[in-house]
């Protein structure tokens, strides 16, 4: 094993694994010094790596590396992937190799030879409503399969991963966990918000124009306000600017204690991210040394229910993406942790709505930045017992150490557990006859939280689109979007044209919404997506008619949903749908091999069979 830099930023330093790290540094730095005599080190743990560049028969491997301009120096160090996924398919995604290349620089600093790797990424924005929503959550999955192949195939010694768009967060994540090498996660960062044309001071972000079609379909708005919206809203580069799935999934990865404290609220066009990048590089670089040594953490010491809880909190906290209960149950699925809708609902059940977010608030990633960043926010729930301070961060320390430094509540954008917007959290599970495995509401600004009324009945996004477009519906019908679930879809789409357009059209508030696909991070009003089981599956979903009375109550002592027919009608109808069940035509290519994997929503939608085990060759 070659002999790793001295560094200057050592994070290990008040840690378990700190201790071994610090000795090895002291005794093996860039001077190459001996360790004392008295002094017992532990026999180094050879990197992975070496089994694909050293020895006689390895020579051919070795053409291949000096191919890539690596001399023996750079062969000797750790090799480490850098995966993201930055390209032109969204905005989300457009400057995230500039990113990378800090990552690199920094990687190559604390002693490691990175691998600039780019994955796959569909973006959400392009996809909405229509059919090539169906691959955007079959992207996560090939996200952490990219991982896996790559890590896996090549030896790598550890990851850095970078991502900015809604499913690539946790596909990166969800592969970090799977390969259980030292690992560290960055969100690339969010857009600035935009201006509205005429009017300052008012911050814009993609659902205004999603809205104002909305608004353009009932005549409340012009082509021409349509078309300065559309063009004003996404000023710069990064994800969507409000607590929607991205920066959701951003917030996380802080919380589960994959990322620096402080990273995933930085804006993506700010100077400050490339020290960012760099700083992150060298901490996971000290991980992968440490690790080497028997003293780092690796993802799945990381990955614990205590994690995950502190990661229900920040979602439920913010009013976040609805997406993450999806997401989280995957991400422990990786872990060999079964931690499902049940136990998502328990923390969003207790944990208070403490930030002023959009899109059921007023504010946005930028103004959560220059408060100081998701620390505060995390820092205020430990405070008062809504966040385990012990949990392990990559960095080897604990979350608690991690948020010393963070700062108090401004009480505007982040206010304290104790005055909290609402006590009941901005995320609420709903179960009853008509979801036993449970469905997802968004709470936060939501102006009423019962609601009873007939199920207008449609079988696909599309249908309901064309409806609402013609604005076929009445006050106070529940529409119903069934056939969009993960098996049946296939792919689970997400529904954000259609709430969208409701709330253009002055209607948002006066109707609800009921699928067994998904909701936009963006998504607000009275919105119950993910209902289990799926209408693919048989069920209640599928057995519900037009006029049927559907019961809604999202309060803190019922979170309930049913359908007012008796259970021997329900019955009845079940059978009867699973003898006329929808036929899926011939899917063929990533769709069909999706639809035959892929397990309920409640369970994450995973495709695979769970934690992976992968041996050394050397072992």
């Amino acid at each position: 094993m070659n002999k790793k830099p001295a560094s200057p930023d050592n994070v290990f330093s008040e840690s378990s694994a700190s201790a071994s790290l610090a000795a090895s540094t002291s005794t093996a730095g860039a001077t190459g010094s001996s360790p004392a005599a008295a002094t017992p080190t532990p026999t180094p743990t050879p990197f992975r790596s070496a089994l694909i560049r050293s020895g006689t028969i390895r020579a051919t491997t070795r053409s291949f590396l000096h191919a890539l301009g690596q001399d023996d120096e750079d062969m000797e160090r750790p090799h480490i992937g850098v995966f993201h996924t930055g390209g032109e398919m969204s905005p989300c995604n457009l400057n995230l190799r500039d990113q990378a290349q800090h990552a690199k620089t920094g990687i190559y600093a604390g002693g490691g030879t990175p691998h600039e790797c780019p994955v796959v990424s569909v973006s959400d924005g392009l996809t909405m409503a229509h059919s090539g929503m169906r691959f955007s959550l079959v992207s996560r999955e090939l996200i952490a399969d990219s991982v896996e192949a790559s890590v896996r195939g090549h030896q790598w010694d550890g990851i850095f991963a970078i991502g900015a768009c809604d499913k690539n967060l946790p596909g990166l994540m969800m592969g970090m966990v799977r390969c259980n090498v030292p690992s560290v996660f960055v969100h690339g960062g969010s857009a600035l918000p935009g201006q509205a044309p005429g009017v300052h001071g008012r911050d814009l972000n993609v659902v205004d124009t999603y809205e104002t079609i909305g608004q353009v379909l009932a005549g409340t708005a012009t082509a021409q306000d349509l078309e300065a919206m559309s063009r004003a809203c996404l000023p710069t580069a990064g994800a969507c600017a409000g607590q929607f799935t991205a920066n959701t999934m951003g917030m996380v990865s802080e919380a589960l204690g994959l990322a620096p404290i402080g990273s995933s609220m930085v804006p993506a066009v700010f100077s400050e991210r490339a020290p960012l990048m760099r700083r992150a590089a060298r901490q996971l670089m000290q991980a992968v040394w440490a690790s080497a040594e028997g003293g780092g953490p690796l993802p799945r010491d990381i990955i614990t229910r205590r994690a995950l809880e502190n990661a229900c909190a920040v979602v439920s906290a913010t009013g976040g993406s609805t997406n993450a209960a999806l997401h989280l149950p995957a991400i422990a699925h990786e872990a060999g942790i079964r931690f499902h809708l049940d136990d998502v609902a328990e923390i969003f059940a207790r944990t208070p709505l403490i930030a002023d977010l959009r899109p059921g608030g007023r504010f946005l990633a930028r103004d959560v930045y220059y408060i100081g960043g998701a620390g505060v926010i995390l820092r205020t729930l430990m405070e008062q017992g809504f966040v385990h301070g012990d949990a392990l961060t990559f960095t080897g320390r604990t979350l608690a150490e991690e948020l010393a430094d963070a700062a108090p509540p401004d009480g505007e954008v982040v206010r304290t557990p104790g005055n909290p917007i609402t006590r009941d959290g901005g995320l609420t599970v709903l179960k009853g006859n008509l979801c036993p495995d449970g469905a997802l509401l968004k709470t936060a600004g939501l102006k009423t939280l019962v609601h009873r009324g007939p199920a207008r009945v449609f079988e696909s996004e599309e249908q309901a689109q064309a409806a609402v477009q013609a604005m076929q519906y009445t006050a106070g019908d529940v529409i119903v979007i069934r056939n969009e679930g993960p098996r049946g879809s296939p792919g689970m789409r997400e529904m954000l044209g259609i709430t969208a357009l409701l709330y253009g059209q002055g209607m948002g508030d006066k109707v609800a919404l009921l699928t067994d696909g998904r909701f936009s991070g963006a998504t607000r009003g009275l919105c119950i997506g993910y209902a289990g089981p799926e209408a693919a599956d048989n069920g209640p979903i599928a057995a519900l008619r037009d006029g049927d009375l559907i019961a809604i109550d999202a309060r803190a002592d019922a979170r309930s949903i049913t359908v007012e027919i008796g259970e021997a009608e329900l019955a009845a109808r079940l059978e009867q749908s699973a003898a006329a069940r929808r036929q899926m035509p011939p899917l063929g290519g990533v769709l069909e091999k999706y639809a035959l994997t892929v397990r309920p929503a409640h369970q994450g939608a995973v495709t695979h069979s769970g934690q992976v085990v992968w041996l050394r060759d050397d072992s």
